[in-house]
């Protein structure tokens, strides 16, 4: 299953878009990766970019939350860590039992996991700091 950026991914927030964008790109460039055979091979590099990734972009729109009064920050910030933990589990499994098959598999959930995220909680901020910027 292939990542693409689509249209229901915008949230209209230039950085957010676009930090959207890497995360996605870096993710099918490891789906690529395991068309090719080379999956094992390269979600090393993809957990390690995901991880780092994602913890400068949950700051960032942490910063941006709290800038507005986002009323559903709390619960935000609580999926963000949520996420991060996961995260960093795969990352220890990756390092302690090396790359598998199952690894790979593990690392497209998560992703996945994070794009519905974008498309429902993200979109959701998006739209609360639009309606706060035009008031």
């Amino acid at each position: 299953m292939a990542f693409v950026w689509t249209k229901d991914l915008e949230t209209g927030n230039a950085l957010i878009d676009n930090e959207h964008r890497q995360l996605v790109k870096a993710a099918d460039e490891l789906v690529e990766a395991c068309g090719q055979g080379k999956g094992r091979q390269e979600v090393g590099k993809a957990v390690e970019f995901l991880s780092n990734y994602t913890k400068t972009h949950f700051a960032h729109e942490e910063e941006l939350q709290l800038k507005y009064k986002y009323p559903d920050y709390a619960a935000h910030k609580s999926w963000h860590q949520s996420f991060l933990k996961e995260f960093e589990d795969v990352a220890a499994k990756l390092k302690a039992e090396g790359a598998t098959i199952a690894l790979v598999a593990d690392v497209n959930a998560k992703v996945s996991k994070l794009i519905t995220h974008i498309k429902t909680l993200d979109l959701k901020l998006a739209q609360y700091i639009q309606s706060s910027q035009s008031k």
